[in-house]
């Protein structure tokens, strides 16, 4: 029986390559905050997220949302950048964390609402 192909999927952690970039945007592989569903990434290649990085100075940023992964490291995501990538070109694949936990989600997309409103 074939595997079947991953697909991220909301809530999700993956590592994505942010190349090209421009500007103060990121670059190069970060991990990112899976916002959209599974079944919307699988039919349009298209994930939409918000990337995370663990450099310390994000500690004074009012948009950053810490949380301690596995081994205790601090990581941040940073809510006031959400990005949508082809996730299948930029060979997207899972990160080792695989999942957000619930209240850093919801702590995620209640940072995003506040600058949009209409995550939630």
């Amino acid at each position: 029986m074939a595997r079947p192909s991953w697909v991220p999927d909301r809530q999700d952690i993956i590592w994505i390559d942010c190349n090209p970039q421009s500007g103060r945007e990121m670059k190069d592989m970060h991990p990112m905050l899976v916002l959209s569903p599974k079944a919307f990434n699988e039919r349009t290649s298209i994930v939409i997220g918000l990337p995370m990085t663990t450099a310390s100075y994000n500690d004074t940023n009012p948009f950053a949302i810490k949380f301690h992964g596995p081994k205790n490291v601090a990581s941040y995501i940073l809510g006031h950048q959400p990005k949508s990538f082809d996730w299948r070109a930029r060979g997207a694949r899972a990160h080792p964390w695989k999942r957000a936990p619930d209240d850093v989600f919801a702590a995620a997309c209640e940072q995003l609402n506040q600058i949009i409103a209409i995550c939630g």
